[in-house]
C-alpha cells in the first residue's frame, strides 16, 4: 500500500460536544489520556500508506503541534482550510496530490475492519468509490446515510445499515466535487442516486465521538480493545538474518518461519512490534532517510505475503556515533528499555501476556527491565511463537 494516501477529515468545530471542542478540536479530545487521533494513527499504522493527510481547519495549530511529537513511516501532512469550506471544499485541497485510490475517514470515528479485504474487492468499472457500511444501531448520524442497504455491493436507501465514516476512493471523485458541499448530505446521496457509489458491509467495534453520550462511553470502548497482547521483535537476527547493517533490499534475507511467525501472530490478534537499534545511522553508514524508505519497502514486502507488523521504534543514537546528534548515551538504545516502554505506552500492553524474542543479551537486558517474558531466537521462529503462545 506504500503508493496511497489515508485522508483525514478533521475540520469541524464539533458544536454537539462545545463544552470540550471550545478549547481544542474534537479529533484530539483525549480518551483513556490519549487524544483520539491517535488510537486512528496507530490503527493504520499497519498499512503502511505512503502519506496521512490532516484536513483540518477549527484550530488547526492544534494538529500540526500533535502530528510533531507522533512517530510514522508515514508522511503526515496538515492542510489547513482558510476559509470554512465545508467536508466538499475541504477535499479539494488535496485534488493535485492525490494520483491513486485513496482512503477517506471521518477524524471523529473509529472503525475496526480489515483495510486490506476492502481494498482487495476492486471498485467496479462505473463506480468512484466504496463505503463501509455497519448496521445501524441508533447511532447518531446524518440521516440521508444513516437507513441504507445493499443489493449485490449497490447501495439503496432505505434499510438497517448506516455509513461508518470509512470511504475507499477513486481520484477520480474529485471531479464530482463543489467548494462548500457536504460529504454526506450533498456529495455522497447524489452519487449514490446514479449509482456511482459501492457499498461493502463489515460487521465490527465502531464509535464516533460526536455526542456527549459516546464520549462518555469512548473510555470504555478502548480499554475493552486497547489492553492488549504483543510480542516485541528485534529485527535482525530475529525477522531476518543480520548481514551488519543492513539497509539494502538485495541484502534482506528474511529467517525461516519469519513470514509464517508474523502471520500466526496476527491471526491470534496479537500485535507485533519491531524493537531495533540502528547504530548505522549514527556511524554515517546510512542516513535516517535512507533507513525510514528501506523500512517501508520492508514492511510492504511483508504485507503481500499478508504478514502484518503493526508498529516499528528504532534507535540511532551510540556513544561512538560520527553524527553529532546521534552520539550520546541513550536509554532508547539496548540495553535501555526506553523503545519498550513507549510502546507499551503507546498501544496499552498488557506485559503479563506479551513477550520479547532477541539474539543478543542486550535484547534480553532491555526486555528483563520491562517485565516482558525473553527468548533468544530459535531456529524457526513460526515454531517458536507457537511454544510462546501455548505458555
Amino acid at each position: 500500500m506504500i503508493n496511497q494516501s489515508l485522508v483525514i477529515l478533521a475540520g469541524g468545530r464539533g458544536s454537539r460536544i462545545s463544552k470540550f471542542t471550545k478549547f481544542i478540536p474534537k479529533p484530539l479530545l483525549r480518551i483513556n489520556k490519549k487524544p483520539f487521533l491517535e488510537y486512528l494513527f496507530n490503527f493504520y499504522a499497519k498499512y503502511n500508506f505512503k502519506y496521512i493527510y490532516i484536513l483540518a481547519g477549527y484550530k488547526s495549530r492544534y494538529f500540526k503541534k500533535y502530528r510533531n511529537k507522533y512517530n510514522s513511516l508515514s508522511v503526515i501532512k496538515c492542510i489547513n482550510e482558510k476559509n470554512k469550506l465545508d467536508t466538499g471544499g475541504a477535499l479539494l485541497q488535496i485534488k493535485n496530490k492525490i494520483k491513486n485510490d485513496f482512503l477517506l475517514i471521518n477524524g471523529d470515528s473509529f472503525f475496526e475492519y480489515d483495510f486490506f479485504k476492502l481494498a482487495n474487492q476492486k471498485i467496479t468499472r462505473k463506480s468512484l468509490g466504496k463505503i463501509l457500511l455497519i448496521k445501524n444501531k441508533n447511532y447518531k448520524s446524518n440521516s440521508k446515510l444513516s437507513n441504507l442497504s445493499l443489493n449485490k455491493n449497490k447501495i439503496k436507501f432505505g434499510g438497517n445499515l448506516m455509513n461508518a465514516g470509512v470511504y475507499y476512493l477513486k481520484p477520480e471523485i474529485l471531479n464530482y466535487i463543489k467548494v462548500k458541499q457536504s460529504l454526506e448530505k450533498d456529495i455522497l446521496p447524489n452519487l449514490i442516486n446514479k449509482k456511482k457509489i459501492d457499498g461493502y458491509y463489515q460487521n465490527s467495534k465502531f464509535i464516533d465521538i460526536g455526542t456527549y453520550n459516546n464520549l462518555r462511553n469512548a473510555d470504555k470502548f478502548f480499554k475493552d480493545i486497547q489492553n492488549i497482547r504483543a510480542a516485541f521483535l528485534d529485527r535482525d537476527g530475529v525477522i531476518n538474518h543480520d548481514t551488519n547493517y543492513l539497509h539494502k533490499l538485495k541484502d534482506l534475507k528474511l529467517r525461516p518461519g519469519a513470514v509464517d511467525a508474523i502471520k500466526f501472530l496476527n491471526k491470534k490478534k496479537i500485535k507485533v512490534f519491531i524493537v531495533t537499534n540502528q547504530a548505522g545511522i549514527g556511524k554515517n553508514i546510512f542516513s535516517e532517510k535512507t533507513f525510514l524508505n528501506f523500512q517501508k519497502k520492508y514492511i510492504e514486502l511483508l504485507n503481500k505475503k499478508k504478514a502484518i507488523i503493526d508498529d516499528i521504534i528504532f534507535c540511532p543514537f551510540h556513544p561512538y556515533a560520527k553524527i553529532k546528534k546521534y552520539k550520546k548515551k541513550s536509554q532508547y538504545r539496548k540495553p535501555g528499555n526506553l523503545m519498550i516502554e513507549k510502546l507499551i505506552k503507546k498501544w496499552n500492553v498488557n506485559i503479563s501476556k506479551s513477550f520479547m524474542i532477541g539474539d543478543q543479551k542486550k535484547d534480553l537486558l532491555a526486555a528483563k527491565k520491562s517485565g516482558l517474558y525473553f527468548e533468544y531466537a530459535k531456529k524457526n521462529l513460526l515454531n517458536q511463537v507457537k511454544e510462546i503462545y501455548k505458555k
